[in-house]
């Protein structure tokens, strides 16, 4: 039987989104059955896609090769119960050579992060997604942040580009994102996606909410997935009172903890993944590891959040 559509399967509402650190091996190349374990726990704990070789999985790291096998090891380990989504980045055409090596390996759609370095304006940022979204039959969610600020009249034209199914929003801006999906709506009706990617999406969630996007990123499902399938379970049943609890005893701590050093969005998350007995080894250069007394405080605040879920059982 032919899936649904890769929109349809997005908006499964039984988990959060689950993006899974790149696994390295004590010499420091990719080790695909580490990577492989990784990403079968995370699909049997109850993640409703997966989104390799992302942000969180380093794909600045990543030679095109090495990217190509850890999506292929990805869409294996996923096995066909959820969707696979594979980052593409760069520049137009390393995008576009990024996009094919995803399609060839299996994957079900494609994540189009910021252009690098450059700050283009809004005419190169659209036809730079339409080449990527034509360069193959993946669906493309478009990534707005940092160095990619879309226009309201830019995301109407990309929502009507064949393709294009939704955007990913890592800036936070509010304002921006209530006159985006006003725009869309009225000018591009249809079934356009809406994602919350901004680091510890749950921290920001409620506030995403009020705006009607539900799908999330969850770094957190990385490493403590019961805290975080607790949390999205809450928020779709309504349960103010465990969302609350999780927000002050253990996402606000963790989000102040990141914010303690630079890059922490993915290696702190990487050590969260080896406290709880997974080595997926270290992250790679520009980035570094986190102190020692951070991983310490980090491995307080998985069993603080363990433990408010004790609470409520």
């Amino acid at each position: 039987m032919t899936p649904p559509p890769l929109a349809d399967r997005l908006r499964d509402p039984r988990g959060p989104l689950f993006f899974p650190v790149t696994a390295y091996g004590p010499d420091g190349s990719v080790d695909l059955d580490v990577h492989r374990t990784h990403v079968r726990r995370g699909v049997a704990a109850g993640a409703a896609a997966v989104f390799a070789a992302c942000g969180t999985g380093e794909f600045h790291a990543l030679l095109p090769e090495e990217f190509q096998a850890a999506v292929e090891a990805t869409v294996e380990a996923a096995g066909g119960r959820v969707p696979v989504v594979a980052g593409a980045g760069y520049g137009t055409a390393l995008a576009v050579r990024y996009a094919r090596l995803a399609e060839e390996a299996g994957a079900d759609g494609l994540l189009a992060m910021p252009p690098y370095l450059v700050r283009a304006g809004q005419e190169g940022l659209l036809r730079h997604y339409r080449e990527v979204a034509a360069a193959t039959a993946l669906p493309v969610i478009v990534y707005q942040r940092d160095n990619v600020v879309l226009t309201p009249r830019t995301v109407v034209e990309l929502a009507r580009t064949e393709g294009v199914i939704g955007l990913k929003d890592g800036l936070g801006d509010l304002d921006l994102m209530q006159r985006i999906i006003s725009a869309v709506r009225t000018e591009a009706p249809g079934d356009f996606l809406y994602f919350n990617g901004l680091p510890t999406a749950e921290q920001t969630q409620l506030a995403y909410r009020a705006l009607g996007i539900t799908l999330y990123s969850s770094a957190v499902f990385c490493f403590a997935p019961e805290i975080a399938l607790a949390f999205h379970r809450a928020l779709e049943t309504g349960d103010q009172d465990t969302v609350r609890r999780l927000l002050d005893g253990f996402y606000r701590p963790f989000v102040e903890l990141r914010a303690q050093g630079s890059g922490y969005a993915v290696s702190l998350v990487k050590a969260g993944v080896r406290l709880r007995g997974l080595d997926v080894g270290e992250v790679r250069p520009p980035l570094h590891e986190p102190a020692e007394d951070h991983v310490k405080q980090l491995a307080h605040l998985i069993e603080r959040g363990c433990a408010l879920l004790e609470e409520d059982a």
